[in-house]
C-alpha cells in the first residue's frame, strides 16, 4: 500500500470511530441523567431511547463497511493489529476495533436492544427493590437479565467457561481459570491474615458515626478533589445511589458518590476511589483522545487507579498528617477530640462486614472472590438465581463470617447485576493487584509515596500515573502495561506485601 493509501485509509478508520464514540457519548448522557436527575415516571421511556441508543452503536460497528476498512488494513484474526507499516497507533486502533466488530458481528441488534432496555428497566426495579428488601421483586427481571447474558455468552463463545464470555467484556484477554488461580491464591493469604487481626487488640472508631453534615462533607471532599488534580472544567461531582463514574465526552468526566450523615468514610472515600476512575479517562494522550482507544485498556487497570486513590493514598497515614487538621477545622464538633493517630487507625478498621463499598482494604477482596463464586456457579449451571440469597449468605458466612439479616445488605446490594454486568466483579479485586504492583514501580522511580503525599506534592503522582498508564488508554493491553511498567507478570505478592506491613503496624501483629 501507497504512503497516501496508508493516510487515506487511517483518516476513514478514524472519522468512523469517531461517530461510534459520539453515539456513545450520547447513551451515556442518558445514563447519567437516569442515575442522578431523571424524574422516576420516565423510566420507561429511557429503557426505550438507551435500547435504541446501543442498536444504533452496535450497527455501527457490527457494520459491513468497517469490516471493509478492516479488511483493507490487513486485520485478520491471526493478525488483529493489521499491516506493519501502518503507524503504531493505528495499528493498536485496528487491533481495538476489530475485536469490538468481531464480537458485534456475532450478537443480533435485537438482542442489543433487549439488553439495554432489561438493563435500564432492571436498575429502577432494583433500586426500589434494594430500598423495600424485597428479593422477589427483582427476581423476574435478574432472570431476565441472566438468560440474556447466558445467550450473549453462547453467542460469543467460549474455550472453556461460559462465564470466560463475560468476563472478557471487561477485562480482556484474561480467563475464568486465570482468575480462579488468583483469587485461590489470593483467599489462602487473606483469610489467615483477618483471623489473626480478629486476634488483635481492636480498633475504637466510634467517632466515624457521629453527626457529619452532608454539604459540609461535599465542601471538604471538593477541596481534596481538586487538590489532587481534578480539573473542574472537565467535569462535575454529583450525588447518586451507587457511586459511579461515567465519559460523556472528551472533556467531559462526571462521578457521583453518596453521603451518610451518621458516617464519614462514606462519602469523601468514594469520591476518591470515582476520582482515580476519571483521573484516567481524563489523562488519555491527545492523539487518541475521543476514539476506541480513549478507554480504560481493562477494568482491572481502571479500578487500579481508584484503589490507588482511594487506599494507597486516601487511607494512608501521610495524607492524614496533611488533612486531619483541616479535617478538624472542618468537623470541630464530631473530631475536636480526636487525635490524629487515632483518626487514621479507625479508618483503617478491619472488621468483615456486609457491605462491598464499605469494606477495609483487607477483607475487600473476599467480598469480591464471593461474587465471583456466585457468577461463576450461576453461569456455570449449578445456581439458579431464585437460589442467590441462600447462597450468598452461605459463602458470606465462609469468607467473612458475616451472614446478612437482609437482602438489602447481601444478594440486593451491588447495582451490577441490575445492570446485566455480569463478569465485571472479579475486576475489583485484580484492581488491588495492579494498584499494588504499581506502586513498588512509582516508588522506585519517584521515591517513598509518603513523603509526597505529606507535602501535598500530587502534581509529581498524577504526572507519573499519566506517563506510564493514562496516556496509553487501551493501546495496550493490562498484560502488556503491568510488564511494561514492573517487568513482570499480574502478581499477588505486592499487594500482600503492602497489607502486611501496613496492618502489621497497625494491629502490632508479629
Amino acid at each position: 500500500m501507497s504512503k497516501a493509501g496508508r493516510s487515506e485509509l487511517s483518516t476513514e478508520l478514524r472519522e468512523y470511530d469517531r461517530e461510534v464514540q459520539l453515539l456513545k457519548h450520547g447513551c451515556s448522557v442518558l445514563q447519567w441523567d437516569q442515575e442522578t436527575y431523571m424524574p422516576p415516571a420516565a423510566a420507561e421511556e429511557r429503557a426505550e431511547q438507551l435500547g435504541l441508543f446501543e442498536t444504533l452503536v452496535h450497527d455501527r460497528i457490527a457494520d459491513e463497511k468497517l469490516g471493509e476498512l478492516l479488511e483493507r488494513a490487513g486485520a485478520s484474526p491471526e493478525n488483529p493489529m493489521g499491516s506493519e507499516d501502518l503507524p503504531p497507533r493505528d495499528r493498536a486502533l485496528i487491533r481495538v476495533l476489530f475485536r469490538e466488530h468481531r464480537k458485534a458481528r456475532r450478537i443480533p441488534r435485537e438482542l442489543v436492544g433487549r439488553m439495554a432496555r432489561a438493563a435500564s428497566t432492571g436498575q429502577t426495579v432494583w433500586r426500589a427493590a434494594r430500598a423495600e428488601n424485597d428479593f422477589s421483586a427483582f427476581k423476574p427481571q435478574l432472570e431476565e437479565l441472566v438468560a440474556l447474558a447466558q445467550e450473549r455468552a453462547e453467542l460469543l463463545g467460549y474455550e472453556e467457561h461460559p462465564y470466560d464470555a463475560l468476563l472478557d467484556q471487561y477485562e480482556p484477554y484474561m480467563t475464568t481459570a486465570e482468575v480462579t488461580r488468583v483469587f485461590e491464591e489470593l483467599e489462602r493469604g487473606l483469610v489467615p491474615l483477618v483471623a489473626r487481626i480478629a486476634e488483635a487488640p481492636q480498633i475504637e472508631d466510634e467517632f466515624l458515626y457521629r453527626e457529619f453534615p452532608e454539604e459540609v462533607q461535599k465542601q471538604f471532599g471538593t477541596r481534596v478533589l481538586h487538590e489532587i488534580g481534578w480539573p473542574a472544567a472537565r467535569g462535575r461531582l454529583d450525588r447518586s445511589t451507587h457511586p459511579f463514574t461515567i465519559s460523556l465526552g472528551r472533556d467531559d468526566v462526571r462521578i457521583t458518590t453518596r453521603y451518610e450523615r451518621a458516617f464519614f468514610n462514606s462519602a469523601l472515600f468514594s469520591i476518591l476511589h470515582e476520582a482515580g476512575h476519571a483521573l484516567y479517562e481524563l489523562g488519555f494522550a491527545d492523539e487518541i483522545r475521543g476514539s476506541a482507544l480513549a478507554d480504560g485498556t481493562s477494568l482491572g487497570i481502571h479500578e487500579s487507579q481508584s484503589r490507588f486513590w482511594e487506599n494507597l493514598v486516601g487511607r494512608s497515614r501521610a495524607f492524614w498528617t496533611r488533612y486531619y487538621p483541616l479535617l478538624q477545622e472542618t468537623f470541630p464538633t464530631a473530631l475536636a477530640d480526636i487525635e490524629h493517630e487515632a483518626f487514621y487507625r479507625a479508618i483503617n478498621k478491619v472488621t468483615p462486614s456486609l457491605i462491598r463499598v464499605e469494606a477495609d482494604e483487607v477483607t475487600y477482596s473476599l467480598h469480591v472472590i464471593l461474587r465471583f463464586r456466585l457468577e461463576t456457579a450461576l453461569f456455570g449451571g449449578r445456581l439458579t438465581p431464585a437460589e442467590l440469597p441462600d447462597a450468598w449468605r452461605e459463602e458470606s458466612r465462609r469468607l467473612l463470617g458475616v451472614v446478612p439479616e437482609r437482602d438489602a445488605d447481601g444478594v440486593l446490594q451491588d447495582v451490577h447485576w441490575s445492570i446485566g454486568g455480569f463478569g465485571y466483579f472479579p475486576t475489583y479485586a485484580l484492581g488491588n493487584l495492579f494498584a499494588a504492583q504499581f506502586t513498588e514501580a512509582l516508588e522506585q522511580e519517584l521515591g517513598p509515596l509518603a513523603p509526597l503525599l505529606e507535602r501535598g506534592e500530587f502534581a509529581e503522582i498524577l504526572a507519573w500515573l499519566r506517563r506510564n498508564i493514562h496516556a496509553h488508554g487501551a493501546a495496550r493491553t493490562a498484560a502488556e502495561l503491568v510488564l511494561d511498567i514492573t517487568g513482570r507478570k499480574l502478581e499477588g505478592e505486592p499487594f500482600m506485601r503492602y497489607l502486611h506491613a501496613k496492618f502489621g503496624e497497625i494491629y502490632a501483629l508479629q
